[in-house]
Order: C-alpha cells, then sequence, then structure tokens
C-alpha cells in the first residue's frame, strides 16, 4: 500500500495528470519508510527493488498513459523499461545506504537519483519526461532560480524536502511528539526556495529589443492527412493563416515539425513546386523568413553515420532526417536536422552494435528506423534574429538548449506536431517543459505546434499568448531578444555532472565494503 500511495503522489502532482504540484514534497516518503523498514529489519534488498518498481510502474503509467495512442508495443516498452530504469536507481540507493550507514543518507539519495537523471538525459534509452524537476513547469513563479541551476535544482528541491519531511515523521513516530527543529528545517527547505523565486520572479524586466514573430498552427490530421494529402495542398493552408497576421513588421514565420511532410533529397529542394510557391510567398512577405520542418534525405557515395541505409538499386547510401528549414526572403536557405530522436520511432537504440535492431522501428508517418541527427547543437540566423531550433522532443533538453543560447541564440523557435497522442495529457506537457527552457536561459519562445498548442512564451516562463487545441489558426507576438547568458546557459548540468560523479564514488566504495567484508568472512575458521 506504501508503494502504490508513493506512485498515485507521483501521478496526481505531475502536470496535467491531476497537477497538484505541492503533493510532489511528500510523494518520496512511502518509499523511504519502505527502503527504511527493509534495511533495518535485514530483509532481503530484493524487497526494496519490488516495492520500488510498483512505485514507478504506477507513476510511468499514470503520467504518460497516452502514449498507447500513438504505438501500443512503444508504450509498454516505455512503462515497463523506464520503471526498472527508475527501479534500479532507488535500488543503488538502498545498497549505498546499507553499506555506508544512516550518515550519508540525504547525500546519497541526491546522488543517485539527479546522477540518474543526468545520465538518462544522455544514453541510447534517453526519456527524460518524468525528471522531477519538469513537475514544476506549470508552477514557473516557483522556480525562476532554475537560471542557476536548470531542472536538475527542482528534483534537487524534491528529494531534499522529501528526505527532510521523512525524517520528520520517523523523528514523531519515534518519540510520539514533533522535534521542532527537524519541522523548521522542513519548512525551510520547502518555503525558502520559493520565497527566493518570487522575489526573483518581482525583480526581473526583460531587455526590450522586440521582434516580431508569426507561428502557424495548420491542424493537419497526422493519421489521415498529414503523410497522404497533397503537399501544395497542405502549405495553402498554412500560408493562408499565416497571412491572417503578417504585418510589414513581422522578420520571421514559424511552422510546425514537418510541415514539409513528403520526403525530398536537400540537395533537389530548388526543384520543387512547393519550393518556387514558398518562394514566391516570401517575396509577397517582404521582410520575413519562414522557419518550417521538413521531412528531407541525403545521398553519400559511402557510409556516413549509423542512420545510412544501401541504395538497393545503385551505389551509394541514403540518410533520412527529420529536419528543419530556414528560407530567407533574399532565396538562401539552410537546413538543420533533429538530434534527439525519439525511440523506437526516429532511433533504435544500439542499432550501430545491433543492425538487425532496425527491424523494430515504429513506422509513425513519413520515415521509420534511426534517422540522421547533426553532430553538435547549432542555431540559425535571419538578418535580424539568432535563434535556437528545437525540433519536438528537443524542447525537453535543458543543456542542449543551453548549449545553443550559448552559441549566440538570442530566443528559441520550438516546432513540433503532438498530434499523434490526440486530446490527452501529453502535448500539454509537452508545451509547459518549454517554459522551463525560457526560464534557464531567459529568452522569449515561440512554439509552432501542427494541432496544438501553439504558443509564446516570455523570459519569465509566462505564456503570454497561446492557441487552442485542434485548431486551425495563427497567432503573431512581439518577442524580446536576449544575447546575455545565465549562469546555467554557460555551466550547463554541471550539479548534474557533480552527483553523478558522487554517486559513482559511493558505489565503488559500497563494492569495496562487500569484497572485503565476503573476503573476510570466507577467512574466518
Amino acid at each position: 500500500m506504501l508503494s502504490l500511495l508513493s506512485g498515485l503522489l507521483m501521478v496526481v502532482s505531475f502536470p496535467f495528470t491531476g497537477s497538484l504540484t505541492p503533493l510532489v514534497f511528500i510523494c518520496w516518503i512511502p518509499l523511504l519508510i519502505i527502503e527504511d523498514h527493509v534495511r533495518n529489519s535485514r530483509y532481503r534488498s530484493g524487497k526494496v527493488f519490488i516495492h520500488a518498481y510498483l512505485t514507478f510502474l504506477l507513476f510511468n503509467l499514470g503520467t504518460t498513459w497516452w502514449i498507447w495512442n500513438a504505438s501500443p508495443g512503444g508504450a509498454i516498452m516505455a512503462f515497463t523499461l523506464n520503471a526498472l530504469l527508475m527501479a534500479i536507481a532507488f535500488q543503488c540507493y538502498h545498497i549505498a545506504q546499507k553499506k555506508l550507514g544512516g550518515a550519508y543518507g540525504l547525500l546519497i539519495l541526491l546522488s543517485m537519483w539527479v546522477g540518474f537523471e543526468f545520465l538518462h538525459h544522455r544514453w541510447e534509452l534517453s526519456w527524460p519526461w518524468l525528471s522531477f524537476g519538469n513537475f514544476f513547469s506549470i508552477r514557473t513563479t516557483w522556480i525562476q532560480w532554475y537560471e542557476y541551476t536548470g531542472m536538475l535544482g527542482g528534483s534537487i528541491w524534491v528529494l531534499i524536502v522529501n528526505f527532510l519531511g521523512f525524517s520528520l515523521l520517523k523523528s514523531y513516530m519515534k518519540e510520539k511528539k514533533v522535534v521542532w527543529k527537524k519541522a523548521f528545517v522542513f519548512m525551510s527547505a520547502l518555503l525558502l526556495p520559493i520565497v527566493t523565486s518570487l522575489l526573483i520572479y518581482a525583480s526581473f524586466s526583460s531587455k526590450k529589443d522586440p521582434v516580431e514573430v508569426v507561428v502557424v498552427q495548420p491542424n493537419i490530421d497526422p493519421y489521415n492527412e498529414k503523410f497522404s494529402a497533397p503537399i501544395g495542398q497542405q502549405l495553402k493552408k498554412l500560408v493562408n493563416q499565416a497571412n491572417k497576421c503578417i504585418t510589414d513588421q513581422t522578420r520571421l514565420v514559424v511552422a510546425p515539425e514537418t510541415a514539409l511532410s513528403s520526403t525530398f533529397y536537400e540537395e533537389e529542394l530548388a526543384q520543387h513546386d512547393f519550393y518556387r510557391f514558398l518562394k514566391q510567398q516570401l517575396r509577397t512577405w517582404k521582410y520575413s523568413s519562414l522557419y518550417t520542418g521538413a521531412s528531407t534525405a541525403r545521398f553519400f557515395d559511402q557510409r556516413n553515420s549509423r542512420a545510412s541505409v544501401k541504395l538497393p538499386d545503385g551505389p551509394g547510401f541514403i540518410e533520412f532526417y527529420n529536419s528543419s528549414l530556414l528560407m530567407e526572403p533574399n532565396a538562401s536557405h539552410e537546413f538543420l536536422h533533429k538530434s534527439k530522436l525519439v525511440l523506437g520511432v526516429e532511433k533504435i537504440p544500439f542499432s550501430n552494435w545491433f543492425p538487425f535492431l532496425e527491424e523494430l522501428s515504429i513506422e509513425n508517418g513519413g520515415t521509420s528506423g534511426t534517422l540522421g541527427i547533426e553532430k553538435e547543437p547549432k542555431t540559425l540566423q535571419t538578418a535580424e534574429l539568432t535563434f535556437a531550433p528545437l525540433i519536438c522532443y528537443e524542447s525537453i533538453y535543458g543543456e542542449f538548449c543551453a548549449e545553443q543560447c550559448r552559441k549566440g541564440a538570442q530566443a528559441i523557435c520550438v516546432i513540433t506536431n503532438d498530434g499523434w497522442w490526440g486530446n490527452t495529457p501529453g502535448y500539454k506537457q509537452h508545451m509547459s517543459f518549454s517554459r522551463l527552457r525560457a526560464i534557464e536561459n531567459r529568452r522569449s519562445v515561440a512554439r509552432s505546434a501542427n494541432t496544438g498548442i501553439s504558443c509564446f512564451i516570455d523570459q519569465q516562463g509566462n505564456v503570454t499568448l497561446q492557441s487552442s487545441w485542434w485548431k486551425e489558426t495563427a497567432l503573431r507576438a512581439s518577442i524580446n531578444k536576449n544575447d546575455q547568458l545565465t549562469l546555467y546557459s554557460k555551466m550547463g548540468d554541471l550539479l548534474g555532472k557533480f552527483l553523478m560523479t558522487l554517486g559513482m564514488v559511493f558505489l565503488l566504495v559500497s563494492f569495496y565494503k562487500w569484497l572485503r567484508n565476503t573476503f573476510y568472512a570466507k577467512t574466518i575458521p
């Protein structure tokens, strides 16, 4: 019951599956009670793992059940595997606690869990959607200090308050009275970050350097229309909406992910009718550039990367990309490829070592299998704006965006589809995570989503203008450029690196103690 209670509290405190955010500060306590009981009762450690897996399986199911709408098989894999990884991280905490003693408990918990979240942003099975710092994406007035710590600072805050709450409860159960010193520390840890954030929020002033941007929401059904209807028909719908908003002051029109849905070779862009149509439109707009999503491919004489596929009817290789395209009024253009790929749909993990795994890829419109990526984060630049181009899933990777800001991005443009899941919490959660990128880097965000939510977000994480779900529309707003770097933009996830390293040290020391005790026990007659 305690493990189920922990999972349920995590679910109802997560954005749009309850949004009862304050409950995140007690959601770990039942699970910590289980771990403490198992450890002090000298039960086998496997009991902790079983209960932790139950907690995190419920957490994953309750918050991301909507993945099922896009892929039942992918959803089952996401639920079970991500819960397994979370349970392993908590099991590492239990093992280190058992070997090193309770004095380091909070530090061990922080290093194991935040170290796990840090790694989970960076390996083949990356799925950082459920990082605990993301819980505050709908309470942005609470976490203005993310400009110093990034999203992982929120995870640290959650763990500290939960651990102190557990310690307070344990003391109360033992002494049958409130230990006021511990109660004071618990309340301070809970409230001081909120007070600090409110002070930062009240004193913050955006640099006034506006540029007018239009975001378009063409509302094209990704299952029944987007990858089957003629591209010209879709582009006319998109342009018609843009024309309702654009003015002579507009400098950028942003269209959603895969707005150019029919795959084409990048080298042959100028040969397509849609290119000539868009060039004519840019001449009509006069001063505005167009930033849009596209499905593209490139030909290579030799294998270029793990995404290269040998052509069946001739020499050479082809790579497919989930791309974005910047078209300028002066007829120049630039492609950029998505780097953070969705598991199962755009990337098959470990397929560079096991190529046969590519056969397991999920067909989700357009191409399937592992796509090509950029070698490093990049920015795109118009005559008046340098921006961080984030394609869909990339918008939940804080350090990825911070590196783009270090490379000169003055604002953030997010293009996405978000129609795969239907009218579920998924698209709302995804939009809210962009608010964290705005705070971390103090950059305005222009977000174009095919089916919604399209919006503008200011440098404090406030949504200043947004569309409705499943509505064909366009929005216009002036966003402020900013070229000053926050501490997080400069340093990235330094806290995560430190805690991950510390966690490895704890595990090594725990392993050494286990080896020493085992060897010593065998030498005693």
